[in-house]
């Protein structure tokens, strides 16, 4: 019997206070057809009521698409999710204090599917140890409202370890490219394959409904056996896609073949950036690589560093991953985030943190959007706007060496370089380096605790994250150390005795030097 539905009666088969988990990052992956059924059904007759949404990673294009069409008080109660910043009326109702809501890291929610599917009783890992995340400072909680405890401190052979304890799944909502009768699914055209598998065996395996949306249909027992992602025995209905808009590729392309790997385009087709202190932030932030290494780039300006390898030739001299699963390449940056153009291969959500949790990359490039005295950085929640982590506590955590990217001001910086000097034309209105951060998506303390080395690349300043906490090392030439680094702090940092002037190279229009740069330190 055919498995193939409308969206509008997939969407009745969602009972009240169901859980419903969904594999996604932006919009790759995100079945919006159903979404949109299921936000009309809610709208027409109020049902269903009382949802619990589990979501590892960004849950939309911070518009209209994406979890964002379950932004009504009602038809949410709880929302467990790795990131929060791209779906603004669900956003909203958790700033507003009108829904339950936990961040949890990205690589844990990805995981405990596995662990829901074997039934064992949860994900055990060090992950999120002193961090917010931590049951002892906040427990993931992101508002007032949320008020039990998920997460629990336990210990294994004199070891601290937080435990993630397991839970139903009523419903799985995934996507793929080609779907047969029987519910086999491909993703030929996906940017990634996310963690569809694993959820969709979770849920199967609580007795709950698989529902995949589909762009086109094929007869049974028709699709070679290796291109099917998830089988049909795992998946209960399929809807066929009716729309393109409603099956994006990325957030911002339909669809792009050298995402899914089906072209290899010319790396100069990707556009250099603009000379800006977000180039000048990435060149340095790049001189941090080395021959060889396996790094990961996060969101925001610390993607920018893909750009910049790309730009000077020395992308061939390191391997790029994505924790969406991509491996080598050239990472995208928003709003194609997650996605690589040129890909060596690209394997499952679930599987690349089991590798970044182990301490598989070497080097990583992150945010910074808060940072304190004690190294501490804050990228998820700020006064009442949450945003959440992401993967960012997972590789921040584990990467043997962590670099974090930021502008050293914000709301309104604007900048120029003149002969290779910089200078500060309008300071931002928003302090960034400040006494205490709200909230503590990267512990310091533990950095120091582990050995982790951590640097923090800023257009103006370069700190580096020792014992007594947060030392200058660089000023950017044409900067005054007082005028524009100090009196614009929240704190006063430990001043290195051998204060560097940063390289003047990466102040100008052109800088050519950093192929040079890494294959010195091979040689080294």
């Amino acid at each position: 019997m055919s498995k193939i539905i409308s969206a509008d009666k997939a969407a009745k088969l969602i009972e009240d206070r169901a859980t419903v988990g969904i594999s996604m990052m932006g919009l790759a992956g995100w079945p919006e057809e159903v979404a949109q059924a299921i936000e009309k059904r809610f709208l027409e007759t109020g049902k269903p009521r009382d949802l619990t949404i589990v979501s590892s990673s960004g849950a939309g294009d911070s518009k209209e698409r994406g979890i964002t069409r379950f932004g009504y008080e009602g038809l949410v109660k709880r929302w467990i999710a790795g990131h929060m910043g791209q779906a603004p009326k669900m956003r909203k109702l958790v700033e507003d204090n009108v829904i339950e809501a936990y961040n949890l890291p990205q690589g844990v929610i990805v995981q405990l599917w596995r662990e829901i599917a074997a039934k064992r009783p949860g994900l055990i890992t060090r992950v999120g140890l002193g961090t917010f995340i931590d049951p002892r400072i906040e427990g993931g909680k992101m508002n007032s409202r949320t008020k039990q405890d998920i997460i629990k401190v336990i210990e294994i052979e004199g070891q601290e370890y937080l435990f993630y304890k397991t839970f139903q799944v009523d419903v799985a909502l995934i996507r793929g490219t080609v779907a047969d009768e029987n519910g086999n699914l491909t993703m030929d055209k996906e940017g990634m394959f996310l963690e569809a598998l694993p959820l969709a065996q979770a849920t199967k395996n609580c007795g709950g409904i698989v529902i995949a949306q589909a762009e086109y249909i094929a007869q049974p027992n028709t699709i070679h056996p290796k291109r099917v992602k998830v089988p049909g025995i795992l998946v209960d209905h399929v809807i066929q896609c009716t729309n393109p808009e409603n099956h994006y590729q990325t957030e911002a392309v339909y669809f792009n073949p050298s995402f899914s790997g089906d072209v290899k385009v010319p790396l100069s087709a990707i556009a250099p950036l603009k000379l800006s202190e977000r180039k000048i932030i990435a060149r340095r932030a790049a001189m941090e690589l080395a021959p060889d290494v396996i790094v990961n780039l996060g969101i925001g300006i610390s993607s920018d560093v893909s750009a910049v390898a790309a730009e000077e030739g020395a992308s061939d001299l390191i391997h790029l991953t994505t924790e969406s699963g991509t491996i080598g390449g050239v990472p995208a940056s928003p709003p194609d985030f997650g996605h690589a153009y040129n890909a060596e291969a690209i394997i499952e959500h679930q599987v690349q943190f089991d590798f970044y949790d182990g301490g598989g990359i070497d080097l990583t490039f992150l945010g910074m959007a808060q940072t304190d005295k004690e190294g501490n950085i804050n990228v998820t929640k700020f006064n009442n706007r949450v945003i959440g982590s992401g993967g960012f506590i997972n590789i921040s955590q584990n990467a043997k060496k962590v670099v974090f990217c930021g502008s050293f001001t914000t709301g309104g910086l604007q900048i120029s370089v003149d002969n290779g000097k910089l200078r500060i034309d309008k300071e931002g209105k928003v302090q960034k380096l400040v006494k205490n951060v709200d909230q503590i998506t990267y512990s310091g303390k533990y950095a120091r605790q582990v050995k982790q080395p951590a640097v923090y690349v800023t257009e103006r300043a370069v700190f580096k994250l020792e014992q007594d906490g947060l030392t200058l090392i660089e000023i950017a030439p044409g900067i005054d150390l007082e005028k524009d680094v100090l009196a614009k702090m929240g704190f006063k940092p430990r001043i290195s005795p051998h204060l560097k002037t940063m390289p003047g190279g990466i102040f100008k229009p052109e800088w050519g030097e950093l192929k040079k740069f890494i294959s010195k330190k091979n040689q080294g």
